[in-house]
C-alpha cells in the first residue's frame, strides 16, 4: 500500500459516524457546479451548451453526513460532457454509491434556437432557459422538462381606454411538464410563442420592427390570458400528462410585476 492511501486509511470519516439527533434530511449535496452538456435538438443536431448542476440525496436520521466528493466523482465517471441517455443512470449511481432511497439530478442551461425576422428573414439566436430535473424516489423515475420563454404582451385594457397606442412589455412564461414521450424544447418553445401577443427576436430590422409592433397591437394578452392560451395548448397534446405554467409580465407603467399560475396533475 502506497504512503498516500495508507494515510488516507488512518483518516477520520465524521460522515460515517452515527447521529442522535434522529432527524432525516430530505436533499443534502451540492448545487452551482457548471459542467459541459449535449442536448440533442429537434432536427437531431447536438448543441453543446453548459448547465449548473445539483445534486442531491436523502439522508437517513442515523447517518451523520453524506460523501459529498462522490457526487462529482459520479458525475465525471458517466463522461466529460453529460449526455441525455446518461441522466437515469446517473440518478440510480447516485442512489446506489450513497446509500440513499431517493436521488435527484437538476441541470440548468442556456439553449440556443436560431429564428428568422419575420419580414426580412434576418438570422439570429434566441437564448432559452432549460431545465431537466431527474428523479429516482420510492422505486421510480420521474422526468421534469422546464422551459423559460421570452415573450412581448401588450395590455389590453390599455389598448381599450387610450385614445392612441397601448403600453407593452416583454413577459416571460415558464412552464414545466411531464410526459408519456419525447416533447422536443423547440415544440414546447413554439406552443409558448404563439400564446403572447408577439415573439421576441434577436435581430429585427426596420420592417421587422413595424411587423412585430403592430401584430402585438392586433394580439393584446392579459397574464391570465397567457397561462389559459398555454393550458390549451398543452391539454391538446396527447403527450403532455401534467403541467404547471407561471406567466409574469414585467410591467412598462408599474413598479411590480403582474403574474398568473395554473397547473394540471402536478405534484
Amino acid at each position: 500500500m502506497s504512503k498516500d492511501n495508507a494515510a488516507n486509511c488512518m483518516l477520520a470519516d465524521r460522515q460515517n459516524e452515527r447521529d442522535y439527533r434522529e432527524i432525516a434530511i430530505d436533499r443534502v449535496g451540492i448545487k452551482d457546479l457548471l459542467y459541459p452538456i449535449a442536448v440533442r435538438d429537434l432536427s437531431q443536431v447536438i448543441q453543446h451548451t453548459v448547465a449548473r448542476v445539483e445534486m442531491t440525496v436523502d439522508l437517513p436520521h442515523h447517518y451523520k453526513g453524506t460523501h459529498m466528493s462522490r457526487f462529482v466523482e459520479i458525475l465525471h465517471s458517466h463522461g466529460r460532457e453529460i449526455q441525455a441517455d446518461q441522466l437515469f443512470p446517473i440518478v440510480h449511481s447516485l442512489r446506489t454509491r450513497l446509500d440513499a432511497s431517493a436521488a435527484h439530478l437538476i441541470l440548468d442551461f442556456p439553449y440556443f434556437i436560431e429564428k428568422k425576422a419575420p419580414v426580412t428573414e434576418s438570422r439570429g439566436l434566441v437564448d432559452y432557459g432549460v431545465t431537466f430535473v431527474v428523479t429516482h424516489e420510492d422505486g421510480r423515475d420521474d422526468f421534469v422538462l422546464k422551459i423559460r420563454v421570452p415573450l412581448t404582451t401588450l395590455c389590453p385594457c390599455s389598448k381599450a381606454i387610450s385614445a392612441y397606442g397601448a403600453h407593452n412589455q416583454r413577459g416571460y412564461v415558464t412552464v414545466a411538464i411531464r410526459s408519456r414521450a419525447t416533447v422536443w424544447i423547440e415544440e414546447l418553445v413554439k406552443w409558448v410563442e404563439s400564446c403572447g401577443s408577439a415573439e421576441v427576436f434577436s435581430l429585427l430590422k426596420r420592417a421587422d420592427e413595424k411587423r412585430v409592433t403592430e401584430l402585438a397591437y392586433d394580439h393584446p394578452v392579459f397574464v391570465e390570458d397567457l397561462v389559459r392560451n398555454v393550458a390549451l395548448k398543452l391539454n391538446s397534446e396527447p403527450r403532455v400528462t401534467a403541467y404547471q405554467i407561471e406567466a409574469e409580465n414585467i410591467e412598462s407603467i408599474h413598479n411590480h410585476s403582474a403574474y398568473a399560475l395554473v397547473k394540471k396533475a402536478w405534484y
